[in-house]
Protein backbone atom coordinates (compact mmCIF):
# COMPACT_ATOMS: atom_id res chain seq x y z
CA UNK A 1 0.00 0.00 0.00
CA UNK A 2 1.30 3.43 -0.91
CA UNK A 3 2.08 6.08 1.62
CA UNK A 4 -0.50 8.88 1.63
CA UNK A 5 0.70 12.36 0.84
CA UNK A 6 -1.09 13.53 3.96
CA UNK A 7 -3.62 12.25 6.50
CA UNK A 8 -5.66 13.75 9.33
CA UNK A 9 -6.33 12.68 12.90
CA UNK A 10 -9.89 12.56 14.18
CA UNK A 11 -9.22 15.75 16.19
CA UNK A 12 -8.08 17.60 13.03
CA UNK A 13 -11.16 16.39 11.11
CA UNK A 14 -13.45 17.50 13.92
CA UNK A 15 -11.89 20.99 14.10
CA UNK A 16 -11.89 21.49 10.32
CA UNK A 17 -15.55 20.45 10.15
CA UNK A 18 -16.37 22.93 12.95
CA UNK A 19 -14.61 25.72 11.06
CA UNK A 20 -16.38 24.83 7.81
CA UNK A 21 -19.77 24.74 9.57
CA UNK A 22 -19.16 28.13 11.23
CA UNK A 23 -17.85 29.85 8.10
CA UNK A 24 -19.94 32.64 6.60
CA UNK A 25 -18.40 31.95 3.20
CA UNK A 26 -18.29 28.61 1.37
CA UNK A 27 -15.38 26.38 2.40
CA UNK A 28 -14.77 23.06 0.66
CA UNK A 29 -11.57 22.06 2.44
CA UNK A 30 -8.10 23.08 3.52
CA UNK A 31 -4.95 23.88 1.56
CA UNK A 32 -1.64 22.98 3.15
CA UNK A 33 1.73 24.29 2.06
CA UNK A 34 5.15 25.39 3.21
CA UNK A 35 6.93 28.71 3.01
CA UNK A 36 10.43 29.93 3.71
CA UNK A 37 10.38 31.34 7.22
CA UNK A 38 12.09 31.50 10.58
CA UNK A 39 15.51 30.46 11.73
CA UNK A 40 15.02 26.75 10.87
CA UNK A 41 14.06 27.51 7.26
CA UNK A 42 10.40 26.63 6.64
CA UNK A 43 6.95 27.01 8.16
CA UNK A 44 3.69 25.23 7.43
CA UNK A 45 0.82 27.19 5.91
CA UNK A 46 -2.87 26.38 6.21
CA UNK A 47 -5.69 28.11 4.39
CA UNK A 48 -9.36 27.34 3.90
CA UNK A 49 -10.46 27.08 0.28
CA UNK A 50 -13.76 27.57 -1.48
CA UNK A 51 -12.50 26.28 -4.83
CA UNK A 52 -9.59 23.92 -5.51
CA UNK A 53 -6.58 25.48 -7.19
CA UNK A 54 -5.52 23.83 -10.43
CA UNK A 55 -2.34 21.81 -10.01
CA UNK A 56 -2.75 21.10 -6.29
CA UNK A 57 -2.50 17.52 -5.11
CA UNK A 58 -5.74 16.33 -3.53
CA UNK A 59 -6.38 13.93 -0.67
CA UNK A 60 -9.72 13.13 0.95
CA UNK A 61 -9.41 11.83 4.50
CA UNK A 62 -12.39 11.03 6.71
CA UNK A 63 -14.60 13.20 4.49
CA UNK A 64 -12.32 16.27 4.61
CA UNK A 65 -10.87 17.63 1.37
CA UNK A 66 -7.16 18.43 1.67
CA UNK A 67 -5.38 20.29 -1.13
CA UNK A 68 -1.59 20.42 -1.13
CA UNK A 69 0.48 23.09 -2.85
CA UNK A 70 2.61 21.50 -5.57
CA UNK A 71 5.88 22.85 -4.13
CA UNK A 72 4.98 21.44 -0.70
CA UNK A 73 4.04 17.90 -1.71
CA UNK A 74 7.62 16.64 -1.71
CA UNK A 75 8.11 17.94 1.84
CA UNK A 76 4.76 16.69 3.20
CA UNK A 77 4.70 13.06 2.04
CA UNK A 78 3.56 10.92 4.97
CA UNK A 79 2.60 13.87 7.19
CA UNK A 80 -0.20 13.54 9.74
CA UNK A 81 -2.07 16.75 10.58
CA UNK A 82 -3.51 16.93 14.11
CA UNK A 83 -5.34 19.51 16.22
CA UNK A 84 -4.08 19.92 19.76
CA UNK A 85 -5.39 21.94 22.70
CA UNK A 86 -3.41 22.77 25.82
CA UNK A 87 -4.05 25.12 28.71
CA UNK A 88 -2.12 27.89 26.94
CA UNK A 89 -2.81 27.31 23.25
CA UNK A 90 -4.61 25.39 20.55
CA UNK A 91 -3.81 24.80 16.92
CA UNK A 92 -3.02 22.45 14.10
CA UNK A 93 0.20 20.48 14.35
CA UNK A 94 2.09 18.40 11.79
CA UNK A 95 3.85 15.09 12.44
CA UNK A 96 6.13 14.99 9.43
CA UNK A 97 8.62 12.18 8.72
CA UNK A 98 10.55 14.62 6.49
CA UNK A 99 11.20 17.05 9.36
CA UNK A 100 14.83 16.98 10.45
CA UNK A 101 14.79 19.83 12.96
CA UNK A 102 12.96 22.82 14.36
CA UNK A 103 13.80 26.15 15.90
CA UNK A 104 13.68 26.64 19.64
CA UNK A 105 10.55 28.79 19.57
CA UNK A 106 8.59 26.34 17.41
CA UNK A 107 7.85 28.83 14.63
CA UNK A 108 9.78 27.06 11.88
CA UNK A 109 11.09 23.63 10.92
CA UNK A 110 13.80 22.08 8.79
CA UNK A 111 12.40 19.77 6.11
CA UNK A 112 14.09 17.42 3.66
CA UNK A 113 12.44 16.34 0.40
CA UNK A 114 10.79 12.91 0.41
CA UNK A 115 11.83 10.05 -1.84
CA UNK A 116 10.58 10.74 -5.38
CA UNK A 117 9.58 7.10 -5.93
CA UNK A 118 7.39 7.13 -2.81
CA UNK A 119 5.82 10.40 -3.96
CA UNK A 120 5.02 8.98 -7.41
CA UNK A 121 3.41 5.93 -5.77
CA UNK A 122 1.36 8.11 -3.41
CA UNK A 123 0.06 10.18 -6.32
CA UNK A 124 -0.93 7.02 -8.21
CA UNK A 125 -2.50 5.42 -5.15
CA UNK A 126 -0.37 2.30 -5.62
Amino acid sequence: MALKIMSLTDAAVERINEIIADSETPVTGVRVGVKNAGCAGMAYTLDYVAEPIKGDDHVEDKGVQVFIEPKATLFLLGTVMDFEETVLSSGFTFKNPNQTGECGCGESVTLKPADLKALAEARQGV
